[in-house]
């Protein structure tokens, strides 16, 4: 299970009420942000909101999957290092993994100065491999590991969820700094669109900078609102973070995928919006 709630919402009480509903063997990955996205219940096509303020929250039980491998991992800094051990992507599954898709990854206390540097260590060797990379930099993480539960709210940690399989398509698109009119947003999301990713059985996540939304359009609603223009029936969900992750990225059936390899293709960003897409096969 993948659930985020506003900063005001007490995290760690979420997450101990969902563990006492949810099977033992269910993982559960909990984020704390300064405001949410969020389809609300009853219909996929339902209008998103951009909830910037305020107490809210939202939660997605991802079920078994033919085809389709989901799994959670999370990596703490070692004070006493300056570089990552690569060793500990393979061992979760990010290395050697061929039937890899999709990376949402997410930073705790990564924005610090001189912290910043443990997630770039992280990103680095995935910016090698065909895969969609998206997430943000948050305010808290549940704590669902003993590691986590021992070293308190002191640590400097990424962690988050993989999609491997290969009936997997995703995209992505990144709305970056000048992208500051409805009309620009609306030609970004186009390409988006122009992925061709199948609606059916697939979601959509959007991962804001907290400067965004309103007082950067001027109105309210902008981005969920052309997203749900361009794709009428995928649910969308996210949040409103310290910095972004992601680029402009489509993994389809059939492609020749540009890697994140030049400066135009930078994975850590500012007051930006990084859009995805994910389909899990029909």
């Amino acid at each position: 299970m993948f659930y985020v709630v506003g900063k005001k919402k007490p995290l760690c009480e979420t997450a101990t009420a969902f563990e006492k509903i949810l099977p033992k063997e269910c993982e559960i990955l909990g984020l704390t942000a300064l405001g949410i996205v969020a389809t609300p219940m009853g219909s996929s096509s339902n209008r998103p909101l951009e909830l910037e303020h305020g107490e809210a929250g939202f939660g997605l039980i991802i079920p078994k999957m033919n085809g389709v491998k989901v799994q959670t991992f999370h990596f703490i800094k070692d004070p006493k290092s300056r570089c990552f051990d690569e060793s500990k992507l393979q061992e979760a599954g990010l290395k050697n993994n061929p039937d890899l898709r999709v990376v949402l990854i997410f930073g705790y206390n990564t924005w610090r100065q001189g912290d910043s540097r443990f997630l770039t260590q992280v990103l680095g060797p995935l910016n090698e491999k065909n895969i969609i990379i998206a997430g943000g930099q948050v305010e808290y993480l549940a704590p669902f590991s003993p590691q986590m539960k021992a070293k308190g709210s002191t640590y400097t940690s990424a962690c988050g969820l993989t999609f491997s399989g290969p009936r997997i398509q995703a995209a992505s698109v990144l709305l970056d700094i000048s992208v500051n009119k409805v009309d620009t947003a609306d030609s970004v999301i186009q390409r988006l669109k122009a992925a061709n990713i199948p609606e059916e059985n697939s979601i959509g996540l959007m991962f804001a900078c907290n400067g965004r939304g309103e007082q950067h359009y001027g109105k309210d609603n902008v981005e969920a609102d052309l997203f749900r223009k361009h794709f009428p029936s995928i649910p969308l969900f996210g949040f409103f973070g310290n910095g972004e992750i992601g680029c402009d990225r489509v993994v389809g059936a059939s492609f020749t995928l540009r890697e994140c390899c030049d400066n135009r293709d930078e994975l850590l960003h500012g007051y930006c919006t990084v859009m995805t897409i994910i389909h899990f096969g029909k």
